[in-house]
């Protein structure tokens, strides 16, 4: 235990010391929100990483869809690293680099606005954010607790608790730039980690092989809890499939890819990571480190799930299988450095991740909601401009608004997380799902295609906050993974169709929006 409590006093200490150190740079928006655009490959790779990978995945997701698909689950990392990392920044990474630089956009909300000349979106694009945000901060504040309550044996309404002040302080403390440099040493923690506790959970298992074959040797159960005796299920003799390259539900695994992936290319705090980069030169560098970081991490998190089976689950009041308590149930017997570790691990991975949300969702809400600043793009003739002295107020007071909606943010979430309304990641299901269901399709053609007309950027945020709340308020007849799978992918034909059909933007506006690419 006092292994555990030291490294982890170490650990947080770290964390705020970084935002003390960064503080000085937190005081205009620009420097608050997007660390002043001047952040390196390193930083912001890290970043991404470690805003992509939380105590969600660790925990909810590794658990739920170890279970469940078993060793082919790992298919859901190599996913993630490939579309979600490295096809996110190829498709990516410059344009929004160059575009929301050129029109000056700090948030998600406000490249809608911008982009497609319309304050209304950029408002109901920020309050879709806001709300959708929150269900997926739950589910992060969940999943860490979980893990610290087995590693220290405090009460999880406790752990909910101190998770929720110590990231406050740091964001609030020194603001985007805090997080990137926080990200980059919890990126290094979450890689040793995950690559320590997959060898010494195998090795409890006898070794790989040993592992695999016990894996093989179980049946397809329909997702029940079989009976087991010396890792093994009674009376099985048949090779089952949760060693198999594509598990017993391969349609189910793919919807699965597809949320956690193309997902990312939607979310307003993975594509913001784009804002802040430094140059063209950086964003290839942080394309290599990005992807082969959501190799190591997300692949061997879904890896290490796949042998959940070999372990004997929670089951819950309601007699079903508590997913979220799987990988906890694989990590309460390993020593306890290691566990120290796994401790680290997650917090790691869900502070970062907690960090980018907050900071996210308050910035969204002051600069779209509160303070709607009329921009003037290039070429166009500027109304009129106030002087330095108030302006450099009027900045002052957005960021201190910006701090008191991180704490606001927090609270609900908090809430929230202490009467979680279902599994982990069904939370983090139906925040993707509406989030990049709305956003994904708009903001990547409108990134390309000069076509993309407002009507059509209505009609997608209609489609994909539509399909997820339907469903959810229908009782959730379609998975919520495969409900956000679908709200995704269709919102790319939604804005292609509608945009063929209405109006279009004024062209000299699309020539200013699209200088930035000459």
């Amino acid at each position: 235990m006092f292994i555990k409590v030291f490294l982890t006093i170490v650990f947080l200490a770290v964390m705020v010391g970084v935002g003390v150190y960064s503080h000085k740079q937190a005081k205009s928006v620009d420097g608050f929100v997007l660390g002043g655009r001047s952040v390196g490959p390193w930083l912001t790779a890290f970043a991404y990483g470690t805003s992509y990978f939380s105590a969600v995945v660790f925990v909810g997701y590794a658990g739920q869809f170890g279970w469940k698909y078993g060793l082919s689950s790992t298919w859901i990392g190599v996913g993630n690293a490939v579309i979600g990392s490295l096809l996110a920044w190829l498709l990516l990474g410059r344009r929004t680099k160059l575009m929301t630089q050129h029109i000056e956009s700090r948030t998600m909300p406000d490249f809608f606005g911008t982009r497609f000349e319309s304050q209304s979106l950029r408002v109901v694009a920020s309050i879709i954010a806001f709300v959708f945000l929150i269900p997926y901060t739950a589910g992060v504040y969940s999943g860490i607790s979980r893990l610290f309550e087995m590693g220290f044996g405090i009460p999880y309404e406790y752990c909910v608790v101190i998770m929720s002040i110590l990231t406050a302080v740091y964001v609030i403390l020194g603001g985007y730039k805090a997080t990137a440099m926080n990200d980059f040493i919890q990126g290094i923690i979450m890689l040793f980690g995950i690559v320590a506790v997959i060898a010494a959970v195998i090795s409890a298992q006898g070794g790989f092989s040993e592992a695999v074959s016990k894996l093989a040797a179980i049946p397809d159960d329909g997702g029940s809890a079989a009976p087991v005796a010396d890792g093994l299920p009674i009376g099985t003799e048949s090779v089952g499939p949760f060693a198999s390259w594509f598990g017993p539900d391969p349609w189910g695994l793919l919807g699965v890819v597809i949320l956690t992936s193309l997902g990312t290319m939607g979310l307003p705090q993975m594509v913001g990571k784009f804002y802040s980069i430094t140059d063209e030169a950086a964003i290839r560098r942080g394309t290599i480190i990005s992807t082969i970081f959501a190799f190591i991490v997300a692949g061997g998190c879904y890896f290490l799930g796949g042998f959940g089976r070999l372990y004997d689950p929670v089951i819950a009041a309601n007699g079903k299988i508590a997913f979220d308590s799987i990988v906890p149930a694989m990590l309460v017997t390993l020593p306890d450095v290691l566990i120290a570790l796994v401790v680290l691990l997650v917090l790691s991975a869900s502070m970062s991740t907690l960090a980018s949300l907050v900071l996210t969702s308050s910035s969204t809400m002051t600069l779209d909601l509160i303070y709607r600043d009329k921009k003037s793009l290039p070429g166009e003739v500027e109304e009129g401009s106030i002087d330095d002295v108030v302006a450099e107020k009027v900045e002052r007071r957005k960021v201190v608004v910006m701090r008191v909606l991180i704490v606001f943010f927090i609270v609900i979430s908090l809430m929230i997380a202490l009467n979680p309304p279902t599994f982990i990641a069904q939370l983090m299901g139906i925040s993707w799902g509406a989030l990049a269901g709305a956003f994904l399709a708009p903001f990547m053609l409108g990134l390309y295609w000069r076509g993309v007309t407002k009507t059509a950027v209505w009609a997608c945020f209609i489609w994909g906050v539509g399909l997820t709340v339907v469903n959810m308020l229908l009782g959730n007849p379609i998975n919520p993974i495969n409900c956000g799978a679908i709200a995704m992918l269709g919102g790319f034909p939604v804005v292609w169709i509608v945009s063929l059909l209405t109006p279009k933007l004024p062209r000299e506006h699309i020539e200013r929006i699209f200088l930035c690419y000459k």
